[in-house]
């Protein structure tokens, strides 16, 4: 879906990007995460053209992103920054109007689609559709940010720091609210955080960056427990033990884990982690919860017990 061959972004003779490349698969979403200066919110910004790359070439759905005006290109891509972008003089319901009334839909269908998304994000719209960004808490900003970015259901979605400006327990939510709204199932998604925990929790792929280059790309557990450099291995040391946790799901362990039956008690699913399992756990103060693989249909039981010993096994075998 999006390809990046060889960019580079220079300023004033410092090379902020240097020649990197990368692929991001329909449907899956790519994690750009390190520290601050790393490049990162520079290579999403080139994949819209907000920055225009030094060199290089990028194609999206095949097509090269050099090959039309960057309004038009951008009226495709949904864009989600941390200070939410929305206009103060604007309504919800306005604000979220903006790029549907400059494709020229017709006002019903506005409505219809606005009122959709902000029911899945749990903004009810007769009590939010008219309020400004100003009578809004900081996560309700963000909903209705990711809300403007969705309503034209543009495939690619581009994401930085979405949730960087909210307090920890605000981020913790909306970011379970993102990762299941099933809005973005077949969304495209790139998204740029510093936030290592939120990386694990979002990437299908992560990128890690350092200096301008991508030091290593691969999946929560590849860059876990396969690191490729000293860096990468540095990188995590800080929250290790609760990074191997997010990184392990319940499909990778699925073989050690006991058969259960009743489907309607699960309350997992395999795709999720054990570090979610842990979480779930502690919440409802249970003993065991019910593990569901959606492929297969297959349900298996997890206790605190058994995430321990499948762990501590996995960590002795390496």
């Amino acid at each position: 879906m999006i390809i990046a061959q060889n960019i580079s972004k220079d300023f004033n003779g410092i090379h902020a990007v240097k020649n990197i490349s990368f692929e991001v698969k329909e449907g899956r979403t790519m994690v750009f995460l390190g520290t601050s200066g790393c490049g990162k919110t520079t290579t999403l910004k080139m994949l819209n053209r907000l920055i225009e790359p030094s060199s290089g070439k990028i194609t999206i759905n095949g097509q090269d992103i050099f090959s039309s005006k960057p309004e038009i290109l951008r009226r495709s891509i949904g864009y989600v920054s941390q200070n939410n972008g929305l206009f103060p003089h604007y309504t919800v319901a306005e604000n979220i109007a903006v790029v549907p009334n400059l494709l020229g839909w017709d006002k019903n269908e506005i409505n219809e689609r606005s009122d959709a998304l902000l029911k899945q994000l749990k903004l009810p719209v007769e009590e939010y559709a008219n309020k400004y960004p100003d009578e809004l808490s900081g996560g309700q900003k963000q909903r209705v940010a990711i809300a403007r970015a969705l309503v034209s259901d543009p495939p690619v979605l581009l994401m930085d720091e979405p949730f960087g400006a909210l307090d920890p327990i605000t981020r913790a939510g909306i970011r379970k609210e993102f990762r299941e709204l099933p809005e973005l199932k077949s969304k495209t998604i790139v998204l740029v955080t510093h936030d290592v925990q939120e990386a694990f929790e979002l990437g299908d792929q992560i990128c890690l960056m350092d200096n301008g280059i991508i030091v290593q790309t691969g999946t929560p557990y590849e860059l876990i427990f396969n690191p490729t450099n000293d860096f990468s291995k540095s990188f995590f040391n800080h929250q290790r033990l609760q990074l191997e946790l997010s990184a392990l799901k319940f499909r990778n362990i699925w073989n050690d884990l006991a058969d259960a039956e009743n489907a309607s008690a699960a309350s997992l699913d395999s795709s999720q982690s054990l570090w979610e399992g842990m979480e779930l756990l502690s919440e409802m103060n249970e003993e065991k919860l019910i593990v569901k693989d959606e492929e297969s249909n297959s349900l298996k039981e997890i206790t605190i017990q058994t995430i321990q010993s499948v762990y501590l096994e996995i960590k002795r075998k390496r």
